[in-house]
């Protein structure tokens, strides 16, 4: 059968449930750009500030996708990786696979409430809460925000091709709105990465993610949303 996450938690354990579904849709994004190269620091990887991140094209890493649960032996797991676009297999798929299971396992024991990081820079001293940050999958989100500011800015930046299209798109609204392209217009704007959807296939003591996004909203979406989150016409019960 197919679950909805939130509207059942039968079957298996449903903390360990929830972080997987966690992990399984955040690691995707994790995995993506640190797929094949673990370097020694994550500064290593990461971009210079200046540099433009161009378009690339769509990428599939190994993802985890299943687990089974033991009742009985509560610390033994039974995980289904798949290897992804290129199929990494041997002594690649066991080490990428055992990252994994590592990001997991961090999952797992970190309550709800601090499965988050922010690199705003009005927020200098909340950046991630101290039990994610030291692990390794806090610094993968975080150096994941900070590649999506970047590619964001990229995006915008005036000389390149999206870029001349979004300001041009920007000026004409304005004009059309207000006869003049010469107001003000803050172009900061804060982007919050939440959980858009999962659907589970659950059969006795085994998970499998069939499905798994991430929706991608600017601050006062997101707050409207939060705000109506429960609202009979407005909430999460009437999306899609």
């Amino acid at each position: 059968m197919i679950l909805f996450l939130q509207k059942k938690r039968a079957g298996v354990s449903f903390k360990i449930l929830a972080a997987f579904l966690i992990f399984s849709i955040t690691a995707s994004v994790i995995a993506t750009y640190i797929h094949k190269s673990v370097p020694k620091t994550y500064a290593d990887f990461l971009p210079s500030p200046t540099k433009l991140i161009p378009i690339s094209p769509a990428f599939v890493p190994p993802l985890m996708r299943g687990l089974t649960i033991y009742p009985n032996e509560p610390f033994k797991f039974d995980f289904i990786v798949e290897g992804g676009d290129e199929n990494v297999q041997g002594q690649e798929f066991s080490e990428e696979s055992q990252q994994l299971i590592k990001y997991f396992l961090a999952a797992l024991t970190i309550p709800d409430e601090d499965f988050w990081v922010n690199l705003s820079p009005y927020e200098e001293n909340r950046i991630a809460p101290e039990n994610l940050g030291i692990t390794e999958l806090g610094k993968g989100l975080l150096s994941q925000d900070y590649i999506l500011k970047q590619f964001l800015a990229s995006l915008m930046y005036p000389e390149s091709e999206t870029g001349k299209e979004f300001w041009a798109r920007i000026y004409k609204k304005a004009y059309d709105i207000y006869g003049t392209t010469d107001i003000p217009i803050n172009t900061f704007n804060k982007v919050w990465v939440v959980p858009e959807k999962a659907v589970v296939y659950a059969n006795d003591n085994s998970a499998y993610v069939v499905e798994g996004r991430l929706k991608v909203l600017l601050e006062e979406d997101y707050l409207a949303l939060k705000e109506n989150i429960t609202h009979q016409t407005l909430g999460l019960e009437q999306i899609n």
